[in-house]
């Protein structure tokens, strides 16, 4: 009876650890599609030199808003198969949530210690973008890994041999 509750609640936790991954990653491909298309909502928060890299190549912003759909949601939809093709999906997967863990956190880390003046040039750097990423953009992108590594722990298979 014990391992019914416990695949139930392992299998809760995976069913919202994916489905918040999910709704983060939606947020920054639709901001992404948002940008494409011409918005300037909280497009500040990117900084100068990253508007400027886009600066008449926004179509871009179209592919990089797939790539981060398709991240999003390829992982609620491959754990209600069964995860075909395993381990090849979670292996990508994992590499997923560890890139979106590393690159989220560090950024976030790295920002937040910019803006409070404990290492780099004050004056070197883009203070919205660096405000936009530090507080918005590279936490949504932790959080997501996150989300996306509980989801994937809890659907890990478990081994049906017990250790004597």
């Amino acid at each position: 009876m014990q391992s019914t509750n416990d695949d139930a609640a392992a299998a809760y936790t995976a069913h919202r650890g994916f489905l918040i991954g999910a709704c983060l990653g939606g947020i920054h491909a639709g901001f992404s599609l948002y940008w494409a298309a011409g918005g300037t909502w909280l497009v500040w928060t990117l900084g100068s030199s990253l508007l400027e890299t886009f600066r008449g190549k926004e179509w871009l912003l179209i592919l990089v808003a797939i790539v981060k759909l398709v991240a999003a949601l390829a992982p609620v939809l491959l754990a209600r198969r069964g995860w075909p093709a395993d381990p090849l999906t979670r292996g990508i997967s994992w590499l997923g949530a560890l890139v979106l863990v590393l690159w989220g956190g560090l950024n976030t880390i790295v920002g937040n210690l910019v803006l409070a003046g404990l290492i780099g040039d004050p004056s070197g750097y883009d203070l919205p973008g660096m405000i936009g990423h530090a507080y918005l953009w590279d936490p949504i992108f932790l959080a997501w890994g996150i989300a996306l590594a509980f989801g994937l722990r809890a659907t890990r298979k478990r081994s049906t041999t017990s250790l004597r």
